[in-house]
């Protein structure tokens, strides 16, 4: 769950901002972001931000808002990730005061958010967007030593890309039939080697050729990224520093302060 609750900050923050608009559940007269394609049938997690909300809600009432526990949660998460693998690692003070947004963006959500499918280009791109640097891209592309990826997701790279361990591929190829609409949710893990651990071996997969997303392997693979995927391969502390200045810094796009948005009582919904 801890991948999911990363990817869901993710998800929120690259559309309109860290603002909890991913949060907000579709209603007869409002469409919000949770069907739209990056997010329908992938992103989870959201009854853990209510649960979070409810004991929030309990103790000071109308203060924190779904973004800062989102915020929160993300971090908390990794840091539990690596405190139930025994390991130090990343963990950082999480800025607050954020509001919640009343509104959604459905087409934002289907036009910001990076797919499997990008290339390093579109990669750096979209993150120059939200005013992260391709060097914030390749340090937060390294969540991905956690969490799983649908064969929906990776179907392609693992059949018809060259730039891939042909052992990896088949490995993967058993577990995700080559025709579309079978096993399209059968899951994989992103990191082969330690899924559950947070560390740098992301980065060793991708230089062995074994990024399970075509967007992941894009990182390595003869660009201008490369060096620094083979420094986070010589210094996971290197890397730990940079995925806490890339959260940090992802943290502070767009939030909504002071007069702006508000207070949600219920994440899924706007008062």
């Amino acid at each position: 769950m801890g991948a999911s609750i990363l990817r869901l900050f993710f998800h929120d923050c690259f559309v309109q901002g860290c603002d909890g608009s991913l949060l907000l559940d579709d209603t007869a007269s409002f469409q919000g972001e949770k069907t739209a394609m990056p997010n329908n049938g992938s992103v989870r997690g959201f009854e853990v931000i209510d649960a979070i909300k409810v004991a929030v809600e309990n103790i000071c009432p109308g203060v924190v808002s779904c973004a800062d526990v989102l915020a929160i949660a993300a971090r908390d998460s990794v840091v539990a990730v690596r405190i139930g693998a025994h390991l130090g690692g990343p963990n950082w003070a999480v800025k607050v005061g954020r509001r919640d947004s009343t509104t959604a963006s459905f087409s934002g959500a289907n036009n910001n958010i990076p797919p499997p499918t990008s290339g390093l280009a579109n990669l750096t791109s979209l993150f120059a967007a939200q005013g992260l640097s391709q060097k914030d891209m390749v340090a937060l592309s390294g969540s991905h030593t956690i969490g799983q990826a649908r064969c929906t997701n990776f179907r392609a790279h693992i059949y018809n890309e060259t730039d891939i361990d042909s052992g990896f591929a088949g490995t993967r190829q058993s577990g995700c039939p080559p025709n579309s609409g079978s096993g399209d949710n059968n899951l994989a893990p992103l990191d082969l080697q330690t899924p559950t651990a947070f560390e740098n071996n992301y980065y060793k997969n991708l230089v062995a050729k074994k990024g399970l997303l075509h967007s992941d392997q894009e990182v390595f693979n003869g660009g201008a990224t490369d060096p620094l995927v083979q420094y986070y391969v010589s210094s996971q502390s290197a890397f730990f520093a940079d995925f806490v200045a890339g959260m940090i810094k992802m943290g502070d796009i767009s939030p909504l302060t002071r007069n702006n948005g508000e207070i949600r009582k219920n994440c899924r919904k706007s008062n």
